[in-house]
């Protein structure tokens, strides 16, 4: 893992423990509770496995207040047993005399999923780990429990209290999908010939990336498409048009024009940006190179040299990470840039995805399988790449600190 002072399974005897296990399976529902993606519970078998012959409590969430699909975890529940195969057992409890009765009868081999922990009002608070610590779901759940594992990584960007709580009273290691997406994203920090590629409609946070990488002796090349590549453009000086301007600045992205400016200035030999792009023209797909905007259509996608450039640039990179879409995947006429970039990054040496829209045309193409890792977080890929601290990693290493040196 990318620090030593985090613990994984590999590092505790697990044989007939009762291990308290945080899980995501937060996931899109449908109006009648259906689960419309179970991906994110696939992620988390190769922990379940190597926690067979344990007591398995498990913790999740689905969704947060006021929103349509904040419900039980009775389905979640049900999709895990079939995935898994083996007798998922719903708790319709957190921490009451129900769910303590539950972890007291368990077996070894046995796995229950509690309810989802955001019923409690204080599990979304954002408190420091010796806060949490100091709550009632930490009293009452960890006296009955060996040991606490993290495997949600989506979250842990969050210091929420059953990410952080239970790893200042209990000993905590990181699960498998915690070891992989740490392993996988910080390759892109630790091994050179790392090619970023960053596109989408959020700019911020791929500046933020890019602040955080360009300045590597690992990083070759910093490939931007997207919403992301037409302000690095005006950052350079081109003039996109009045009504991609006017989008820029309608989604709040007007104001990160001149921290591309600064980043172009320092590091125009990493920062790559399209020589083309396709427009809409009544839907229909329109090429036009740099050199001749500005043009009053919207731009909605890298043009065909500037896929073929990227591409090659992916293809050859020891590790290619892609966040973002590089263009309106969702209309076919503008879905190419983004397809053609996927495809490369398949032959490159090795490919992470971030999560979110760019991860979704993975599966649709179905390529998952030849992308080295697809990273289940959105928000905390992005905060990983960023160089933040993730509360949920931190925890993870102050806990081994506390309960192993």
């Amino acid at each position: 893992m990318s620090s030593p002072n985090c613990l994984t399974l590999d590092d505790v005897s697990v044989s007939g423990r009762t291990v308290l296990v945080r899980v995501d399976l937060n996931s899109p529902m449908s109006p009648d509770g259906t689960i419309l993606d179970d991906s994110r519970f696939k992620s988390h078998l190769p922990t379940l496995s190597d926690l067979a012959d344990s007591k398995v409590v498990l913790l999740a969430h689905q969704s947060r207040p006021g929103k349509m699909d904040f419900t039980t975890m009775q389905a979640h529940a049900q999709r895990l047993e079939r995935l898994c195969r083996r007798t998922i057992t719903y708790v319709d409890d957190i921490f009451g005399s129900h769910a303590i009765t539950a972890i007291k009868s368990m077996k070894n081999g046995d796995i229950i999923l509690l309810e989802n922990v955001r019923f409690y009002s204080e599990e979304s608070m954002s408190r420091s780990p010796a806060e949490h610590a100091g709550s009632i779901m930490v009293a009452k759940l960890s006296p009955h429990v060996d040991l606490f594992v993290n495997d949600a990584f989506a979250v842990s960007h969050r210091s929420h209290l059953s990410v952080v709580g239970f790893t200042e009273v209990l000993p905590s290691v990181a699960g498998r999908l915690m070891e992989k997406e740490i392993k996988s994203l910080s390759r892109g920090f630790s091994e050179g010939g790392a090619v970023f590629v960053l596109g989408g409609i959020k700019a911020n946070d791929s500046i933020d990336v890019i602040e955080n990488v360009a300045a590597r002796d690992e990083v070759d090349f910093v490939l931007v498409t997207g919403v992301v590549a037409n302000v690095f453009l005006a950052a350079d000086g081109v003039n996109i048009g009045r009504k991609n301007s006017e989008f820029i600045d309608s989604i709040g992205c007007a104001i990160e024009v001149e921290r591309a400016h600064k980043l172009l200035a320092e590091y125009s030999d990493k920062i790559v940006v399209p020589v083309d792009l396709a427009c809409s023209d009544s839907e229909k797909r329109v090429e036009l190179s740099v050199s001749e905007l500005p043009t009053d259509l919207a731009i909605c996608d890298i043009g065909l040299n500037t896929i073929v450039s990227f591409g090659e640039k992916i293809k050859n990179a020891r590790t290619v990470i892609m966040n973002g879409p590089a263009g309106l995947f969702e209309k076919d006429a503008f879905a190419l840039g983004t397809k053609e970039l996927l495809l490369a990054a398949t032959k490159s040496k090795f490919s992470i995805i971030g999560g979110g829209h760019i991860a979704a045309e993975a599966y649709d193409l179905g390529i998952e399988s030849r992308i080295s890792h697809i990273s289940t977080g959105g928000g905390a890929c992005i905060d990983f790449l960023s160089g933040r601290t993730l509360p949920g990693i931190a925890a993870l290493e102050a806990a081994h600190k506390r309960f192993n040196e």
